[in-house]
């Protein structure tokens, strides 16, 4: 027998036992790295879609890890080094990776290069909160008047370069007054500020607004969806109020380390969207104030470059560049 022949009789061999190792995938626990503490909108995703993940992985186990600071770059920063095997996958958002690119002089990572986009999971609007103790204004006409008679506008933000804070930037614009960015390490932390008077006010998820909201704690002026938000669906939207150029939300999406095998991708993909148009994960989602989305890998990848672009425009329009 010729050594061709050989060969060819050894691989084919070999065939089950590669096929039984890709399918094998995952056969330990995977970790999802979160860039944002606990509690906070994505850290609430990423704990949702875990559960739902190692329930349908036969409870092998899905492990969030937080580590939160400088608007999630740190988190990013160790995904992309992470080995591309599909045992680290980070709940990307919004700020990391469409907006960082043009809002950092030095990004530590290159987020079109780094990563694989996997599925977006869900989207989040946002809500322009105030303190009604503070702030007599119950619509944003009613506020864009009250703060042109203040000594400044000041609104809190979730972190420099995040959604909120370029978002605090696009509102400033439209209504022609010149905020104020008052940076905090965290959504909670934002809303300590709104309660304290510290600031007059913050957009906030729909998600963590709600509580507050419901409770009359906090007055909710106006959301940044294209329609109403299904658990706040009493707040009117910035586009009926006459603002139609403030439409904007966050989104949180699984992207792995670069490299990670394609087969790896496609079954995660496949299981997140599974996850997602599940009944009891989709309810769960929603309770928590997210839209559910689960798109395939093409689709987040158009989602990534396209918003890369729009938030471009915005971060440029207000100067904002960090070291």
């Amino acid at each position: 027998m010729n050594l061709s022949r050989r060969l060819a009789l050894c691989l084919a061999a070999l065939a089950p036992f590669a096929v039984h190792a890709q399918a094998a995938y995952p056969d330990k626990p995977v970790r999802i790295i979160v860039g944002f503490p606990a509690g906070t909108g994505p850290d609430i995703v990423a704990r949702l879609l875990a559960q739902k993940l190692s329930e349908g992985w036969g409870n092998l186990g899905v492990i969030v890890d937080n580590k939160p600071g400088a608007a999630g770059l740190i988190a990013a920063s160790e995904a992309a080094r992470a080995a591309p095997d599909g045992y680290t996958l980070m709940l990307g958002e919004t700020g990391q990776l469409s907006i960082a690119p043009s809002s950092y002089a030095k990004l530590p990572y290159d987020p079109a290069k780094d990563f694989v986009p996997v599925s977006q999971v869900v989207t989040s609007d946002f809500m322009l909160l105030v303190n009604p103790q503070k702030v007599p204004a119950r619509n944003v006409k009613e506020f864009v008047a009250w703060s042109a008679k203040q000594n400044g506008l000041f609104m809190a933000t979730f972190g420099a370069g995040t959604p909120g804070h370029f978002g605090a930037f696009m509102f400033g614009d439209a209504v022609k007054l010149k905020p104020e960015a008052v940076h905090y390490k965290s959504t909670g932390d934002a809303l300590s500020g709104i309660f304290g008077g510290d600031v007059q006010g913050v957009f906030a998820s729909a998600g963590l607004s709600a509580p507050n909201v419901k409770s009359g704690k906090l007055v909710a002026l106006a959301s940044t969806g294209a329609q109403r938000t299904p658990i706040l669906p009493d707040v009117p939207t910035f586009k009926e109020q006459g603002f139609s150029g403030l439409e904007f939300n966050s989104w949180f999406g699984i992207v792995a380390p670069a490299k990670t095998p394609p087969e790896i991708v496609a079954k995660l993909n496949a299981d997140i969207v599974r996850a997602m148009q599940s009944p009891d994960g989709r309810k769960k989602m929603e309770d928590a104030g997210f839209q559910v989305t689960g798109t395939s890998q093409q689709e987040f990848a158009r989602i990534i470059a396209a918003d890369t672009a729009t938030w471009s425009k915005a971060v440029k329009a207000t100067g904002f560049r960090a070291d």
